[in-house]
């Protein structure tokens, strides 16, 4: 798990120090635990084989939203739907929202889950335990889902 974790972060130059703080939250309680959960995001891209592409992003906060019953995560899927082309919406609606609804259901509590002490661990076993199912059993996201801007 962990090698994956770190070859999804290195391809993506990214660091989990390099996320800006938490804002708009009231105590610090709802900023810890808002920070933690932006950091559990990118452990699910990996664990659900979710790409960073919007496709794939809104497949993920479909997985958020059917996990935490946040209205955010809902409001981003329903949101940024039209950023993707007809294809694309299609596919979310056809294939990813009946995906993240089972998926998540299924799921272990990812907001519980003790990601760090799991990344010696092979990805596969960690899934079969937090009972997770990969997006990439349900067909990849199509590539070109993104409206073009004219």
């Amino acid at each position: 798990f962990g090698a994956a974790y770190a070859a999804f972060m290195d391809a993506r130059a990214f660091t989990p120090s390099a996320r800006p703080p938490v804002r708009f939250v009231d105590g610090e309680a709802e900023a810890y635990a808002a920070t933690r959960a932006r950091e559990a995001h990118d452990f699910w891209h990996v664990l659900f084989a979710c790409p960073t592409t919007v496709a794939g992003e809104l497949a993920l906060k479909a997985v958020e939203f059917v996990q935490t019953g946040l209205p955010s995560a809902g409001a981003a899927v329903v949101g940024a739907a039209w950023r993707l082309d007809p294809t694309g919406r299609a596919w979310l609606a056809g294939t990813a929202l009946p995906w993240a609804l089972r998926s998540g259901s299924r799921a272990a509590d990812l907001m519980t889950l003790d990601y760090e002490g799991a990344l010696p661990e092979d990805l596969e076993v960690v899934r079969a335990r937090w009972r997770i199912t990969p997006l990439r059993g349900e067909g990849p996201p199509p590539k070109a889902a993104v409206k073009r801007k004219k």
